[in-house]
């Protein structure tokens, strides 16, 4: 009966001190949060420890006040008490994935991690080789939660770093540049997604909800990120992946791979995209990989051959296949203009309007395939009109379309906006209108162009 009678004790004796300690714990995380809205770090920083240390799983309020906590730390010191205070970070980056896992994305943190790392390397004395595999391990770790747009430049630029000090290969290189480029379109495909369902209600003259509203900017400003740093990465990339680089390495590598799908559509990709398309291997590459698993690429890449053949009905009707073999709008999007702007280089200006309006039905929030049709008009200028003025008044149509570019696309906002400007200094001005006495007329448009244009009224 005693025994009984002290484990009791003892059982409520134990629940007592836990909930005195929980008590405690609520107390001080009050104390630290509130010196942390107060932006009173230095302050907040032991009861925060205590916490931390006390009840680890008590509230996610210990991680994320506590990475401001520590980033303060990280901001005002230096030498060995700096690196000190980077390696706590990091630690309790892993502390909250222990305790609260379902809240802390492995991907995101891991290379936050290596990027804070990066940012530090001196006080962290850190090697591209270690700093790079930090990367790649939180890549292959968690691919999908790796989304950061300066880690994933940060990621290949370090092995780019490692290719010219001899130690990454071509073909490392190639594989990597492939991987990270592959992952940004899939964060521009997301976020383009989401964009365009609130430009098509705009367009349509939907009122946004107030979460739309909200989200928008946040959209734009990812596709942003992502537009620059796609334009970093094939910048770092440069002359490394030229034809003299590619042709030899695929050459090499073919036949061991002539049966790996994703490894002919990466060669072939690659040696369209830098315009090695004239070699033989291109031919051998596209009709192994479409023999392999006939895709929408593989069809895209035989009506190349079949443009550089002199084909050009046939080389639409592979385009054509391409086209209704993809099934995905985003990249449905970036075939069609693809095909556009092989028919525009062509001269085939009215077949490359459809393909770009095609393009922008799939894709909406992407102002290219406007400011193409753009610079068509633009040049077609002195073709389409029946005289001085009408002719210039193309630059009205063209500026209209590329101000479309300007509204829908955030990568291409400003630069569209002047490719607008400068189309609209080429038309008509006040005195010519006034001079011709057509002030709000409709003009037609002949040629190719076949569109109305309304004469600005003065």
């Amino acid at each position: 009966m005693k025994t009984r009678i002290t484990l009791l004790t003892l059982f409520f004796l134990a629940i007592n001190v836990s909930f005195a300690q929980q008590e405690e714990c609520m107390t001080k995380l009050s104390i630290f949060h509130e010196y942390v809205k107060g932006k009173n770090f230095e302050a907040a920083f032991e009861p925060w420890s205590e916490v931390r240390r006390d009840c680890p799983n008590f509230n996610i309020a210990i991680y994320s006040d506590g990475e401001k906590i520590l980033n303060d730390k990280i901001e005002k010191a230096t030498g060995a008490d700096k690196a000190a205070a980077i390696k706590d970070l990091i630690t309790l980056w892993d502390e909250r994935a222990t305790h609260f896992p379902d809240k802390t994305a492995k991907g995101e943190y891991l290379a936050k991690g290596c990027q804070l790392m990066y940012d530090n390397k001196a006080e962290m004395n850190m090697t591209n080789e270690e700093l790079f595999k930090c990367f790649d391990d939180a890549f292959k770790a968690d691919r999908a939660t790796f989304t950061n747009p300066k880690s994933l430049y940060t990621y290949f630029s370090l092995m780019v770093d490692l290719f010219d000090a001899g130690k990454k290969t071509d073909a490392e290189l190639f594989d990597k540049y492939d991987d990270v480029v592959e992952k940004v379109e899939e964060e521009v495909e997301n976020y383009s997604e989401n964009l365009n369902v609130i430009i098509e209600k705009e367009a349509a003259g939907t009122a946004l909800t107030k979460t739309e509203d909200k989200y928008k900017p946040y959209y734009e400003s990812y596709l942003k990120a992502y537009d620059q740093i796609s334009s970093g990465i094939d910048q770092k990339l440069g002359d490394r992946a030229n034809c003299t680089n590619l042709i030899p390495l695929y050459v090499k590598d073919f036949e061991n791979n002539k049966t790996n799908a994703v490894w002919l559509q990466r060669a072939a990709a690659k040696m369209s995209e830098k315009e090695c398309t004239d070699d033989p291997l291109f031919f051998k590459l596209v009709n192994a990989y479409h023999d392999l698993s006939p895709s929408a690429n593989s069809a895209y890449y035989l009506g190349i051959l079949k443009d550089k053949e002199g084909k050009s009905r046939e080389a639409i009707a592979f385009y054509k296949q391409a086209i209704d073999l993809e099934t995905d709008d985003f990249k449905k999007s970036k075939l069609t203009n693809r095909i556009g702007l092989k028919l525009k280089s062509a001269g085939n200006f009215s077949a490359a309007r459809n393909y770009f309006r095609e393009a922008l039905k799939y894709n909406p929030s992407n102002g290219r395939p406007h400011l193409s049709i753009a610079g068509m008009y633009a040049s077609s200028a002195n073709s389409c009109g029946d005289d001085a003025f009408n002719k210039r008044a193309v630059f009205w149509l063209a500026a209209e379309e590329a101000r479309k570019a300007s509204r829908v696309d955030p990568t291409l906002s400003r630069d569209a906006a002047n490719t607008a400007e400068n189309y609209s200094s080429k038309a008509p001005s006040k005195a010519d209108i006034f001079s011709k006495g057509n002030s709000g007329e409709v003009i037609k448009i002949g040629c190719w162009i076949g569109a109305s244009v309304t004469v600005p009224s003065i």
